[in-house]
């Protein structure tokens, strides 16, 4: 496989994950220390740790769960052999307070292959744009 088929297949894992509520297999997607930037967050997310305290609060608090999500318009950039960046367009189904909604958004995700493994380091999301 090419450094772009693993990245994207790392890349899929992780909108699969995500689309299917896996919490645990979403974030075992993402180093320990990897940082979040979410456009619907007021702060910098600067661990995997601070994000899944953040998740869970969301199902807790505002029944949060995630009942689909669709990627597309997918590039992959590598640096190097050890460093890659993935872009796409993302919709999502998502419920909070009893309510599903689909929301679409640009995504970010930075990975690094670490132990042989593609893992992301960072992610950002922002709002589709208004074309």
């Amino acid at each position: 496989m090419t450094e772009t088929t693993d990245v994207l297949a790392a890349a899929a894992a992780i909108v699969d994950d995500f689309g299917h509520h896996r919490t645990a297999e979403y974030f075992a997607g993402f180093a320990p220390d990897a940082t979040f930037m979410f456009y619907t967050h007021t702060e910098r997310l600067n661990s995997r740790a601070e994000y899944e305290k953040l998740w869970a609060e969301w199902e807790a608090n505002d029944g949060f769960r995630v009942h689909g999500c669709r990627s597309s318009n997918q590039m992959v950039q590598t640096l190097g052999d050890s460093a890659a960046v993935f872009t796409h367009l993302v919709e999502s189904d998502v419920e909070f307070a009893g309510e599903v909604s689909t929301i679409t958004e640009r995504e970010t995700i930075v990975f690094e292959k670490r132990s042989g493994a593609w893992l992301a380091v960072h992610e950002h999301l922002s709002p589709e744009s208004a074309d």
